[in-house]
């Protein structure tokens, strides 16, 4: 089970196969695999499109408990990882509470290391509350997928389990998130056209959030 991981041109590397005595986890950006459930089946999603192999595979036959994922922590100098970053083939606030609880082990050890969520910003819906204020003091970047820069788009994109009014609930979370955390951004790929983009750019710009346009992989 690949509980961490880090990214290496293109290939997951699970930490267990990590050399820790060698600087070749320094300053490497270190990746918490929480779950495959999401609430939303992306056209463009990995699980969609590639066939990952099966040593290097994020799909988990059993998910982590919180207590698992903090066990897995303990084995490492926390000093030298770059960015703490909770992300995988699944959505991680599917798992609110259990990412929560590792957030607070993590900050409790080792305060200055920054700490990601890269979500699809559907959590509120997910969970049926505000969630942007369980990261307070815990999370110090949260990465929404914009995805489209419309409601129509981004379901057909999606293909949210929450339907229509999904789009407006992800814009929602991102201001809720500004409350909370210092930084807060949205993305899109490269690959949507620069009319589109520059559609989302406007989007993002109406609710003072920054935009950043990342590469298709």
């Amino acid at each position: 089970m690949v509980i961490l991981y880090t990214y290496n041109n293109g290939v997951y590397i699970n930490l267990k196969d990590v050399d820790t005595t060698s600087k070749e986890l320094s300053h490497k950006n270190i990746y918490v695999n929480l779950t495959n459930n999401c609430p939303c089946s992306c056209t463009f999603c990995l699980r969609n499109t590639k066939e990952m192999a099966k040593s290097n595979s994020l799909w988990l036959d059993k998910e982590p408990t919180a207590q698992q994922v903090i066990e897995e922590f303990q084995k490492y100098d926390l000093t030298q990882f770059k960015e703490i970053i909770f992300c995988g083939f699944g959505e991680p606030l599917t798992r609110l509470d259990d990412l929560i609880d590792v957030a607070k082990y993590l900050k409790n050890r080792s305060s200055n290391n920054p700490i990601r969520i890269n979500t699809n910003g559907l959590a509120d819906l997910v969970n049926k509350k505000e969630t942007a204020t369980s990261f307070k003091d815990l999370i110090n970047t949260v990465s929404i997928s914009l995805n489209a820069s419309n409601a129509k788009e981004y379901l057909r994109l999606t293909r949210s389990k929450f339907g229509i009014e999904s789009y407006d609930a992800m814009l929602k979370f991102a201001i809720s998130c500004k409350k909370y955390v210092p930084n807060v951004i949205m993305t899109v790929v490269d690959c949507i056209g620069q009319e589109e983009i520059d559609a989302c750019k406007a989007v993002c710009d109406d609710i003072c959030v920054p935009l950043r346009v990342r590469p298709f992989e």
